[in-house]
């Protein structure tokens, strides 16, 4: 049975039945005209929102519904994570062909339950409409954070050194293989169709005052920098030998004959954390990493010259740009 079948009343149904119940911070959930939510006390909204469509961001012919859902929902987890805020409630949206089958949907909806009920929230509400054209995946995610906790990409300073969760260029490396066909490492393909966003990361980076500011990588490390030194009014400098590039990803792009760091500097999908730490918080930052098992590397430093540079074997280059939708596509 496809979902023009069973109608958009028995869908929303479905979703009564079978998401989550929600917590006593949830008033009025699913089945009214709206939402109604108790705002934590003495903290700030953090909201976000991403869409994700059908042949731009994702490939039903390559992923699972379920890992559709989950991926929509960890992206925008993501961005509340680069404030180093909380999720507590989801809005999830879903514009579905008519001949999308209801196990596809059902499918789509529990993976994007399971993964914010992983972060600690819930899905209160959202529309279903129908599309001549592609599956469209829209979600919007409020979260709180405490003030002294909130992280900035506008409040870095030049000195700061950059910090990186993770590793990059897996994501864009594990896309390239699903498209291929040729699966030779797991751990790249994982990295794209289900990323892992560093919430826990950035709380104790919050919690121990070692980060001034945060971006996450959703477009691509060389974009995040940009993006965080102009924000911040710094240039910067980053150190090639030092990026943490994904092993599978450095073996994959070696073999078609190109180079690792270029590729994982602008490919997006990765979802790291990039911090700038102020080169007086070594304890705080020391803290915050013992508290969490994600790797932190240090792979440059912001300067007071507006240049964005890349230094390599003992050259400075400018750094490659990031990936943007339109002018990238």
């Amino acid at each position: 049975m496809t979902v023009g079948e069973r109608g958009e009343h028995a869908l929303i149904e479905w979703l009564r039945r079978h998401l989550p119940a929600p917590g006593p911070d949830v008033l009025v959930s699913i089945g009214d005209d709206a939402a109604v939510l108790r705002a934590p006390r003495n903290a700030y909204l953090v909201q976000t929102t991403d869409t994700v469509v059908d042949g731009v961001h994702v490939s039903s012919r390559l992923m699972t519904p379920e890992a559709i859902g989950r991926r929509a929902v960890a992206v925008n987890l993501s961005d509340i994570a680069a404030m180093a805020a909380r999720p507590d409630w989801l809005l999830l949206s879903l514009v579905l062909p008519d001949h999308c089958p209801v196990a596809a949907f059902e499918a789509l909806v529990t993976g994007a339950a399971d993964t914010a009920r992983a972060a600690g929230a819930t899905i209160v509400g959202g529309n279903i409409t129908r599309t001549s054209g592609p599956l469209v995946v829209d979600v919007t995610v409020t979260g709180h954070v405490r003030p002294r906790r909130l992280l900035r990409r506008d409040t870095a300073r030049a000195g700061d050194e950059l910090w990186l969760t993770g590793s990059i260029g897996g994501a864009a490396a594990g896309l390239a293989m699903l498209e291929a066909g040729d699966i030779r490492d797991a751990a790249c393909v994982t990295r794209y169709t289900t990323p892992l966003p560093r919430l826990r990361e950035a709380w104790a980076m919050a919690r121990d005052g070692a980060a001034r500011a945060a971006i996450d990588l959703s477009d691509g490390l060389a974009d995040a920098v940009r993006q965080l030194a102009a924000a911040s009014g710094t240039g910067a400098r980053l150190d090639a030998s030092a990026l943490p590039l994904e092993p599978g990803a450095i073996t994959w792009q070696q073999a078609r004959g190109r180079d690792p760091v270029h590729e994982a500097l602008h490919a997006s999908d990765d979802y790291e954390l990039l911090f700038a730490v102020s080169p007086k918080a070594g304890g705080r930052l020391r803290a915050a990493r013992a508290s969490v098992a994600t790797p932190f590397t240090r792979i440059g430093v912001l300067t007071t010259q507006p240049a964005l540079v890349l230094h390599r074997d003992g050259v400075d280059t400018p750094l490659p740009t990031g990936f943007e939708h339109f002018v990238s596509a």
